[in-house]
């Protein structure tokens, strides 16, 4: 089923979700503070579940040095109402949130979607041992269609699950305008919520960064002012 890592500085939560993943056949390995949290991150971890306020090392600075060394997804516990508190986890790595209190049949939903993501994408290929028709290929960017693998300018470039996604989306259909919702539900499978442009804003500024030559004025991921976003 996967293996999960837990860091929640509340037993009582870490319990809850623990039973709770336990009895959908997961795996659980728990940490009640990032510091213990990052000595147990290892290769075999599929997804972690982080709080973003503990003592000691917060949740944003292990999410940070989370991705120093793994694309692994990151789901934020938060106590947190504020939305900059929320779209500051996923700029310094994050996938998703999820605002305490939750039901355990949203957790579980969450941690379903971004598993099957996970297991779906992860693995790196390289052109040598892909068939052409394995890649997409538009205005310099060459992406693999059956898993996480990106050229730009000839360069290998590291996305997350969720940027992959997005601009494997967009190339697919390259003369398509994406409105927020259509990208939140294509790539997140779940109903789209007003919050939740936020989140798409938050990793399309992440993959820019990664994929344009001028993020500010970008010319492969393009605006379209009152529409949405579509590929260059």
């Amino acid at each position: 089923m996967g293996t999960i890592l837990l860091i929640e500085d509340d037993a009582d939560i870490r319990e809850g979700v623990r039973v709770l993943l336990t009895s959908e056949g997961y795996s659980v390995l728990e940490a009640d503070c990032g510091k213990q949290g990052l000595s147990l991150l290892n290769s075999n971890i599929d997804l972690v579940i982080l709080d973003i306020m503990m003592p000691g090392i917060s949740g944003i600075i292990t999410c940070e040095e989370i991705r120093k060394v793994s694309n692994v997804p990151v789901l934020f516990l938060t106590a947190k109402a504020q939305e900059s508190d929320k779209l500051l986890g996923l700029i310094v790595g994050g996938d998703d949130y999820l605002a305490k209190p939750f039901s355990y049949a949203e957790l579980l939903g969450r941690v379903k979607a971004l598993l099957r993501r996970y297991h779906i994408y992860q693995g790196k290929f390289t052109p040598s041992n892909q068939s052409d028709g394995d890649w997409l290929e538009h205005k310099g960017i060459r992406i693999l269609t059956t898993s996480n693998a990106v050229q730009v300018d000839g360069q290998d470039i590291e996305l997350s699950e969720i940027e992959y996604q997005i601009l494997l989306l967009l190339i697919q259909y390259p003369n398509k305008i994406f409105t927020t919702q259509n990208i939140y539900e294509s790539v997140w499978n779940e109903p789209f919520y007003y919050s939740s442009n936020n989140t798409i804003m938050v990793h399309i500024r992440k993959l820019r960064l990664k994929i344009e030559e001028d993020p500010q004025q970008p010319k492969r991921i393009c605006t379209v002012w009152g529409k949405g976003y579509r590929i260059g």
